[in-house]
């Protein structure tokens, strides 16, 4: 018969509470043991007496008797000065994972091959946003001349001035009308 000394959870909902207990590694985790040997309470401060309470001479005897704590409480009787530390390898633990290492891989790339580049190019960087900046009104004023998606507010006013349009050509209509009366008197 395997003994373990492991947390059974009590309480409810998102409210949890533990009871330390040994009982028989084959029975469920909340169910039959054979002796309740102190309680956790994840729930208060780390700091609190009350977090975690303990009787340790019993566990002693547990482990003396062959039980085997699980991590868990290992690392509680270690935090009390019960047990000897021992070393844990966890490889897995700071690594971080897939995308993260695509982003870490991608700024070292960028930082590369920023630094690659000679000192030399970073003034000819310069001129090249200056003659940027010097050619942004020219695209501003070709983006004016192209029609481009219009709201529907610019929609509105697109129509009004095309309704307008035709009234200012009218007179131009009428202009060589003139022109041939004119020419019809003299």
């Amino acid at each position: 018969m395997a003994m373990k000394i492991r947390l059974a959870r009590g309480g409810s909902k998102k409210r949890p509470h533990y009871s330390i207990v040994a009982a028989d590694s084959r029975m469920p985790r909340d169910g039959r043991f054979l002796e309740k040997l102190g309680t956790y309470n994840p729930l208060l401060p780390k700091d609190s007496e009350d977090r975690v309470k303990m009787n340790v001479e019993r566990i002693q005897e547990w482990i003396a008797k062959g039980a085997q704590p699980t991590d868990r409480i290992a690392r509680m009787l270690e935090a009390a000065g019960v047990m000897d530390k021992k070393e844990r390898s966890n490889p897995q633990r700071a690594k971080p994972g897939k995308k993260a290492e695509e982003r870490a891989k991608e700024k070292a790339d960028k930082a590369a091959a920023a630094a690659e580049k000679p000192a030399e190019e970073a003034p000819a960087k310069e001129e090249a946003v200056e003659e940027v900046a010097a050619e942004e009104p020219q695209i501003e004023e070709t983006a004016a001349d192209t029609p481009a998606e219009e709201t529907p507010a610019e929609e509105a006013k697109a129509e009004e001035t095309a309704e307008e349009a035709p009234a200012e050509e009218t007179p131009a209509d009428e202009a060589p009308a003139e022109e041939a009366s004119e020419e019809t008197k003299a």
